[in-house]
């Protein structure tokens, strides 16, 4: 099982958007959709979905939170029509952040806001072997620039199979502020991950648009990474955290999809009731529910 999985908040779209997605690249599908009764949003569809073979999720539960370019997907393509292609279909309706073109560092390269407001960075370059075709790429902006380095650190420490892989910092010709980094790549649970800061002045930060589910198997692993994660107690709810850089984290146990995915509405009624009471999860109480 994919131990962090990507997480997308929709207004009302996450159905339609994650069809979509799907359609771009090969080995993607929608896997199950359910809908989830009388939640604080209404009825709220959460959708798993995969991407290239990654596993992703969304849910459409409300207008609260828009995506903004702090956390884009980052995809490795691996021909000049590959990209080419999906930049196409990507911009449609969208906004482009950076015009699609060759630079110093890709052949081909473009970023873009798409028409639901998810940023990518489509990118295609003879000398990237294609690892994970999309990684998540966090920016550090506003009040955590410049703490990029320390957050990989962070992060490097309490995920399993942790390593940071690249590091380059910013010089005085890149027209930001030295020592930030530049481009950083590292992996936490065999899952790639990028990371920059930006010192320019930005309008967004970190929200919960996108978060990641992190799948836990105990009560114990549960109750360690809540612990190391969670930074903001106002934002602990339904087993979400943010961390101390605004980072937006889900600490979820494996148990839960067996309980949300069985087809049986009663069942699923019932955990939701009392899952929207928790902060941290309980799994306990989470099995009393499912059995009612």
């Amino acid at each position: 099982m994919q131990k962090i999985v990507p997480h997308l908040w929709f207004d009302k779209e996450a159905k339609e958007a994650t069809a979509f997605y799907a359609s771009l690249f090969p080995d993607s599908k929608v896997t199950s959709v359910t809908t989830l009764k009388d939640t604080p949003s209404g009825d709220a569809d959460m959708v798993t979905f995969t991407l290239a073979g990654q596993n992703f999720m969304a849910i459409s539960a409300g207008p609260y939170f828009k995506f903004n370019p702090s956390i884009s997907l980052f995809v490795t393509c691996e021909s000049e029509a590959e990209i080419e292609a999906l930049w196409s279909k990507l911009v449609e309706g969208g906004t482009v952040r950076m015009a699609y073109d060759t630079y110093p560092f890709a052949r081909k390269y473009g970023w873009l806001q798409d028409k639901y407001g998810l940023s990518w960075q489509l990118s295609w370059t003879e000398f990237s072997p294609t690892v994970q075709k999309i990684t998540p790429l966090l920016m550090f902006t506003n009040s955590v620039a410049g703490k990029a380095k320390e957050a990989i650190d962070m992060y490097a420490s309490i995920f399993p199979d942790a390593k940071i892989e690249m590091v380059v910092p910013y010089t005085k010709d890149d027209g930001e502020k030295v020592g930030f980094l530049k481009h950083a790549r590292f992996t936490l649970a065999e899952q790639n991950f990028m990371a920059m800061d930006s010192s320019l002045p930005h309008d967004f930060t970190f929200n919960e648009a996108i978060s990641f589910i992190v799948n836990c198997k105990t009560q114990e692993e549960i109750d360690f990474f809540w612990e190391k994660l969670s930074a903001v107690p106002e934002a602990e709810q339904c087993g979400w955290l943010k961390d101390k850089y605004g980072v937006s984290w889900q600490i979820v146990p494996t148990i839960m999809q067996e309980m949300m995915g069985s087809g049986d509405k009663e069942k699923t009624a019932r955990v939701t009731k009392a899952f929207l009471k928790m902060k941290k999860f309980n799994i306990a109480e989470l099995q009393k529910a499912a059995q009612g």
